[in-house]
């Protein structure tokens, strides 16, 4: 495998011979899965559930001799975007609307902008679609520009911000994309970590081909209940509609989803958002203490990404220490240099920083 910064540019999934060296399937749960460990490696916001969302999945409990019924969640998430119901598909997780897509539309050149998160493309190919890649690059700090997508496209997909770059694109940017006759799949499933969720382009109705993807597994410690929703036009979340199971969605998720999106709900993820923002330059000022570690571009979400040339080395010496990062070489675009950290508070980051120079980077 290449292990240079990839370039801006266009490829198959596949890599010489026609292998791909990339494991698309390998999550930051992986790095986490045995050992009594610090998790640096999984982006879920940490002590979480809070305490009034578990009494409202518990109230939903004694509903469960019932078939779901969605309509309540639906309009409670459409309300809070500003859209009409119809334009609201709730999903089990964001990676199930990565499956829908995949098997429900007619699409004949997806491509996927890399480095990001793999299940879409993952996906798309276990539905049969032969993938594009473009590589963004390190150089200028892993941004979009909107050229590098061939125009034969007619589906791209785009996380913003990216998972694992943490970069936010800007909503301009992201919005130029778009194109009559092409489906713009744009995964949000961070976007509620940003303060004041700028650059956000869930709710617009004037871009064409628009799919917004949501998660509230993220800031929500959510991740095992799997709740999620895609924001489109109603042509698409028909069609998506239709290539779902019948309830997918479980009757303790969907009072989640209710609750999640009531005003005062909006307002702590709105703290919490802040909190990110300060512990995550924390981190960014000890991680600067480290010559040997290097961030590429301007670290928006809730983790960062960190270039360190021993990066295996490290990532097998501080899970010696107690701690779990996430590996960066399964995501196309990079190589075995690249770390991923999610972003925790201060007394956790200093353990970490303490440990990483423990372990010997300088």
């Amino acid at each position: 495998m290449d292990t240079a910064p990839a370039p801006v540019g266009t490829g198959s999934a596949a890599g010489p011979g026609g292998h791909d060296p990339y494991d698309l399937r390998h999550h930051g749960d992986a790095e986490v899965r045995d050992g009594a460990l610090v998790d640096l490696a999984v982006n879920v916001r940490a002590d979480t559930p809070p305490q009034w969302l578990r009494d409202e999945i518990a109230g939903a409990l004694g509903g469960l001799a019932a078939y779901p019924d969605g309509r309540a969640a639906r309009a409670a998430v459409a309300a809070r975007h500003g859209v009409a119901p119809e334009r609201v598909l709730l999903t089990a997780g964001a990676a199930e609307a990565f499956v829908l897509l995949a098997r429900a539309l007619d699409v004949r050149h997806p491509v996927v902008v890399h480095p990001q998160f793999t299940e879409p493309e993952a996906a798309l190919r276990d539905a049969g679609h032969e993938v594009g890649r473009v590589l963004l690059s390190a150089d200028d700090g892993f941004r979009l520009g909107p050229s590098a997508v061939p125009e034969e496209a007619d589906l791209v997909v785009l996380g913003n911000p990216t998972n694992p770059t943490s970069v936010l694109h800007p909503a301009r940017a992201v919005a130029e994309l778009a194109r009559p006759g092409r489906v713009l799949v744009v995964d949000e499933a961070f976007m509620d970590a940003v303060p004041g969720e700028r650059e956000s382009l869930a709710g617009r109705t004037d871009i064409p081909g628009l799919v917004v993807l949501r998660s509230l597994t993220k800031t929500w410690g959510l991740a095992g209940l799997r709740i999620g929703y895609v924001l489109a036009g109603p042509e698409v979340i028909a069609r998506l509609e239709r290539a779902q199971p019948l309830w997918p969605v479980s009757t303790p998720a969907l009072a989640a989803a209710s609750a999640c999106m009531r005003p005062e709900a909006l307002a702590e993820a709105g703290l919490a958002a802040r909190v990110y923002a300060e512990d995550r330059a924390y981190l960014l000022a000890g991680l600067r203490k480290f010559r040997e570690v290097s961030v590429s571009g301007e670290p928006a979400g809730p983790f960062v990404l960190l270039r360190v040339e021993r990066a295996a080395q490290v990532r097998a010496l501080l899970r010696e220490a107690g701690f779990a990062v996430r590996r960066g070489d399964t995501f196309p675009g990079l190589g075995p240099q690249w770390l991923r950290v999610a972003v925790r508070d201060r007394r956790t980051t200093d353990r970490f920083l303490t440990a990483l120079g423990e372990v010997g980077v300088r």
